[in-house]
C-alpha cells in the first residue's frame, strides 16, 4: 500500500521554527522524511533545532528571519533554493499573540498582530510561490488559531487583534486556494486551540484558574499536548490532502463545539 504520508525527497520550510509547535513541526517532517529549512529571528535556538534534525540523517539548514520584513524574507527564501534547489512545503507558523481589547489597545500592538500573523504569511508565501508555480507542486499550511471564529471569553485574556488577525489568516487562505489549485498547489490552514508552547507557558500555563475554566469548557477536559498537532500537519503538507484546498482545520478538542 502507497504511504501517502512519505515526504522523502522534499523540501519543507517551517516558519517560526525556534521553539514550540514550529519546532515541533520541524522534527515531524524530518522524521517522515523530509528535509527541512529552519526559519525565525532566534538564530541560537534555531540552531538547537538543527541538531537534533540531523541526528535523524535529514538535511537542514537554518536561517535567521524576520518575516515581517520583506528584504530578510526575499534574502531567506534565496538562501535555501540555493541550498535545496527547490521548496515543496511551506509552513507559515510564525505568530504572536497580544493581549488587549479595542478599547485599551495600541496601535503598535495592534500592527504587531498583524505584521507578524498576516503580512509574515503574505510575505513567506510571495517568495515561496513562484517556484512551486513553475514546478506545478505545492503545499502551503497556514497556522491560524481556533481564536479566529472563537471569541476569547475570559476578560483577562481578551485578544482582539489575534482574534481579528487569525480569521484575516483562513480568508488569506481561502483566496490563495482558488488563485493557485491551477498550479498543483494545494494551501489549507489549521485553527490550534490552546497548546503548552513558549508563547503560552509563560502567561496562559501558569494562570490556575485560567487553566481550569479552559479546561471546564473543553470537551476533553485538557489543552493540547505536544504533537498532537503534528498529524494534522503531515496530513496537509502530504499527498494525503492532493484534493483539499482552502479548508480550516480546527484542532481543539472540541472546544469550538461548546
Amino acid at each position: 500500500m502507497e504511504n501517502y504520508f512519505d515526504l522523502y525527497g522534499k523540501v519543507a520550510v517551517v516558519t517560526g521554527a525556534s521553539s514550540g509547535l514550529g519546532a515541533d513541526a520541524a522534527l515531524a517532517y524530518a522524521k517522515a522524511g523530509a528535509d527541512v529549512a529552519l526559519l525565525a529571528r532566534r538564530i541560537e535556538k534555531l540552531n538547537e533545532v538543527k541538531t537534533e534534525i540531523e541526528q535523524l540523517g535529514r538535511k537542514v539548514v537554518a536561517v535567521g528571519c524576520d518575516v515581517t520584513k520583506e528584504e530578510s524574507v526575499k534574502t531567506t527564501i534565496q538562501t535555501v533554493l540555493e541550498s535545496f534547489g527547490h521548496i515543496d512545503i511551506l509552513l507559515n507558523n510564525a505568530g504572536v499573540a497580544v493581549r488587549g481589547g479595542v478599547d485599551s489597545m495600541s496601535v503598535e500592538d495592534w500592527d504587531k498582530s498583524f505584521d507578524t500573523n498576516v503580512k509574515g504569511i503574505f510575505l513567506a508565501s510571495k517568495y515561496v510561490l513562484p517556484q512551486m508555480m513553475e514546478r506545478g507542486y505545492g503545499k502551503i499550511v497556514n497556522i491560524a488559531s481556533v481564536n479566529a471564529v472563537v471569541a476569547d471569553k475570559f476578560d483577562a485574556f481578551i485578544r482582539h487583534s489575534y482574534n481579528s488577525s487569525k480569521a484575516a489568516v483562513v480568508g488569506l487562505t481561502r483566496g490563495m486556494a482558488a488563485s493557485y489549485a491551477k498550479y498543483g498547489i494545494t494551501v489549507n490552514a489549521i485553527g490550534p486551540a490552546l497548546f503548552e508552547s513558549e508563547m503560552t507557558s509563560g502567561t496562559l500555563f501558569k494562570s490556575e484558574e485560567f487553566l481550569n475554566k479552559y479546561n471546564a469548557s473543553n470537551p476533553s477536559g485538557r489543552p493540547g499536548k505536544k504533537g498532537e498537532l503534528n498529524g494534522t500537519i503531515l496530513y496537509l503538507s502530504s499527498d494525503c490532502s492532493s484534493y483539499v484546498q482552502g479548508q480550516f482545520i480546527i484542532v481543539d478538542g472540541g472546544g469550538a463545539l461548546v
